[in-house]
């Protein structure tokens, strides 16, 4: 497993956490408990589908994410009892981050992908 340092801030305060790497994961989850201790209020709510097939529905709101350096305000998700605490895609692509496929070390991103340019 890869794992993240990270910095997680709301409106009233901040925290360290260790959080798993989850490409397969496109939001970020942390737990209810953490998120609302810093002042991250909740915004809304979505359905997931788990791993094992299943539907649940979460609050989600908004933070700040820090890592390697790197800060961008993400989407999370308010993580309830039994739910894992990892960093999704959606934070690595906005961090400007990347898992190295041969050692699964987290790193940042050299070049970023391009849909469109502009021509000349």
């Amino acid at each position: 497993m890869t794992y993240a340092d990270a910095g997680l801030f709301g409106r009233i305060g901040g925290r360290r956490l260790r959080l798993i790497v989850d490409t397969g994961s496109l939001l970020t989850w942390v737990s209810k408990d953490t998120l609302l201790g810093i002042g991250v209020a909740p915004g809304g709510r979505r359905r997931f589908r788990t791993i094992e097939g299943r539907e649940v529905s979460r609050e989600t709101g908004e933070a700040v994410l820090e890592v390697m350096g790197e800060r961008a305000t993400r989407i999370v998700v308010f993580g309830e009892a039994g739910d894992a605490e990892v960093l999704g895609a959606d934070a690595l692509e906005g961090l400007g981050l990347e898992v190295d496929p041969a050692t699964k070390v987290l790193r940042k991103t050299e070049v970023f992908a391009a849909y469109a340019v502009a021509a000349r």
